[in-house]
This record gives C-alpha cells, sequence and structure tokens, in this order.
C-alpha cells in the first residue's frame, strides 16, 4: 500500500469533520490523477458518513473533487457502515459509505421518515484473517473460525480451546497451544457485520441443524473481545500479542508490517486461498465483499454540487478505489446504469 495517497486521503476525512476545513479556500491541488474534469459550475455542500473501509475512497474523491471546484464543501467522516445508515436515513447526510448492502430494517428507516436512495456499488475487499506475523498459521477454514470467536467460544483463552468445536464441524486444524488474543471490528461495523454473514452464519446454521446448539446461542460473534472503531487499531490490536486474531480489510492489512494474512478455506478440506488482488476479485477468497455508496436521491434533484460529485466521483472510479488500494469493479455497468437512470432501491446482485 501507499502510505502517502492513504495518509492524504484520510487526513482529507479528519479536516472535514470540521466545514470550515473544508470550504472553497481550501489549499490543496490534490493528487493529480488522470481522472475526468469534475463540473466547476456548480457550488453546494456534500455531507458524507458510514464505512471506515469507503472513507479512504470518498475521502480521496472529496479532495480531488475540491481541488477542481472550491465552491463545493465535500465532508466526509466513517464512524462506521450501521452509524452510517443511521444519519442518511434520518436525512442529515447526502451520502452513506457501507461495506455490506443496506439492511431490510435500515430500509424501512429510511423509508419511515421519506429516504428514497440510489444503491451503487463502487469497488470490491477482501476481509483478512489476520495474525501476528511470527504466527504462521498455513491455513484456516470457516469452521475453525467459528470455532475461536464464534458465539460458542466465549470465555476461550487459549487456541487450542476451540478444537473441540472445530473438531465437531469437521476439521482437523492443529491450534498452536498458546493464548488467544481477539481484536475485530465492534457490532456497528460493516466489516463485522459481512464477517458473519459470510463465515460464521453457515457454521451457525450447521450446528443448529446437527442439534449441538440452539439458534439463539449462534447469533453473531463472541461478545468477550476487544472490539475496535477502525482497521488500523485492530491491526495494532492483534500485533500486540503473539496470540492475536482479528479480522479487517484487506486494504489495510496488506500494508501492515509484522502482520501475517492467513490463507482461508471455505470448509474442512477446500482449497486455502490466500488474500490477493486476483483472488479477491476473481471470487476466489471466499471472504470477499463489495463496497458501496448510497446517494439521497431527493438530495440529488436540488442539490447540483451533489449531482456533480457523484459524477466525478463515478467518472474516475477505477482509478480512486484502485489508488485507495482497494479491488476495482470488473464491470462498471450496472453501476454507471443505476446511477444514469437514478434506479432506486436496493439493485438484485451483492
Amino acid at each position: 500500500m501507499n502510505f502517502t495517497i492513504r495518509s492524504v486521503a484520510c487526513c482529507v476525512a479528519v479536516l472535514c469533520l470540521g466545514v470550515s476545513a473544508c470550504g472553497p479556500k481550501l489549499d490543496n491541488d490534490g493528487l493529480g490523477l488522470d481522472v475526468p474534469p469534475a463540473d466547476t459550475n456548480v457550488s453546494g455542500a456534500v455531507t458524507v458518513s458510514g464505512s471506515s473501509t469507503v472513507e479512504p475512497i470518498s475521502a480521496l474523491v472529496a479532495e480531488e473533487f475540491m481541488a477542481q471546484n472550491r465552491n463545493v464543501k465535500v465532508t466526509v467522516d466513517g464512524p462506521g457502515t450501521g452509524d452510517g445508515f443511521e444519519l442518511f436515513c434520518n436525512g442529515e447526510v447526502d451520502v452513506a459509505d457501507a461495506s455490506r448492502p443496506i439492511k431490510d430494517e435500515e430500509i424501512q428507516n429510511c423509508a419511515d421518515n421519506g429516504i428514497e436512495f440510489i444503491e451503487l456499488k463502487v469497488g470490491i475487499d477482501g476481509l483478512s484473517v489476520i495474525t501476528p506475523a511470527a504466527n504462521q498459521i498455513e491455513c484456516l477454514n470457516f469452521a475453525d473460525l467459528y470455532a475461536l470467536v464464534g458465539p460458542e467460544s466465549e470465555g476461550f483463552s487459549r487456541w487450542t480451546h476451540a478444537s473441540g468445536i472445530a473438531g465437531e464441524l469437521g476439521s482437523k486444524t492443529e491450534f498452536p497451544d498458546q493464548r488467544l488474543v481477539v481484536t475485530a471490528p465492534g457490532a456497528e461495523s460493516g466489516t463485522f457485520d459481512s464477517f458473519v454473514e459470510l463465515v460464521l452464519e453457515p457454521m451457525a446454521e450447521a450446528r443448529v441443524e446437527a442439534g449441538a446448539a440452539d439458534a439463539e446461542q449462534v447469533e453473531g460473534a463472541r461478545d468477550d473481545y476487544s472490539a475496535q472503531p477502525d482497521d488500523n487499531a485492530i491491526i495494532e490490536g492483534v500485533m500486540s500479542d503473539s496470540g492475536g486474531l482479528g479480522w479487517a480489510g484487506f486494504a489495510y492489512a496488506e500494508q501492515a508490517e509484522g502482520i501475517h494474512l492467513v490463507p482461508v478455506a471455505k470448509s474442512p478440506g477446500a482449497e486455502c486461498v490466500a488474500p490477493t488482488i486476483e483472488t479477491i476479485q476473481d471470487g476466489s477468497y471466499p471472504v470477499s465483499r463489495f463496497l458501496y455508496i448510497y446517494v439521497n436521491a431527493a438530495e440529488v434533484e436540488k442539490n447540483p454540487g451533489l449531482e456533480a460529485f457523484i459524477d466525478f466521483y463515478l467518472g474516475g472510479l477505477s482509478t480512486f478505489v484502485e489508488t485507495s488500494d482497494y479491488i476495482a469493479l470488473a464491470d462498471q455497468g450496472q453501476t454507471l446504469e443505476a446511477w444514469n437512470s437514478r434506479t432506486l432501491g436496493r439493485q438484485g446482485s451483492h
């Protein structure tokens, strides 16, 4: 990862928490990326909030946009996907960054408040299972991960404590006999939601079907871990103990020194695949997800600055995503069609 690019983008996000810091007088010429020009004939203000994973992309877009058009103020922050949707559905922000699709209850909240949205898929990220570099785990499958961080593992303080549940799920993985210290996203994070949905829920269903647990026992993840608000804090937490374990966005984990990205298999005996740009984009890495932005449709009609900002965002989408060290969509057709036609609501493929 390019530390300079991410640092610049994140600084924009921090600065933009104060409107005065991101106004027309912002002394910033951007990074000079090769993207289509922004519309400089509009003015206004744009507010973006949500996923800390998507935040670097939106912050970079904001920086480049405001470097060309100093009459539009763009503010970006990243409290988490769930918090962003709450603000968005309450009509408090124009755009929600999201590292998962909007949930049914969030759609209902938006509807209750008269908010109609345009869902735009913008990139791909892989959730990286991470340990300290000294703990070179060769492979963990979904059964192993459920046994280590699932709801039934609460109270497990050593890796070997997970052997029983993992074995009941068909795994033959030999865990290291050392302390288990889990650092991971909190429940407000889209990264948490995606990991639970992709990794833990299929194993929870298997436990229920086998009669080993009831449905109420296997919801979510274990509660007794260190929940951190952003990926950098998660990585620091994992690195702080030789028995550390966690998960974070690939874009953050891939650039961190002293971290091991563990190859993952979907089931015991299946192929172990390490997270890379290639394996995430082609779908062979089993813990991958799409990244999104959600746009308030009514505000697009009212605010020329918002429309110009999203036009600029999508006009240079691959460049913005790749510069932020995420993976570009193989085909942007659905995203562009949804925006150009102002298609409302959740799209069919996630």
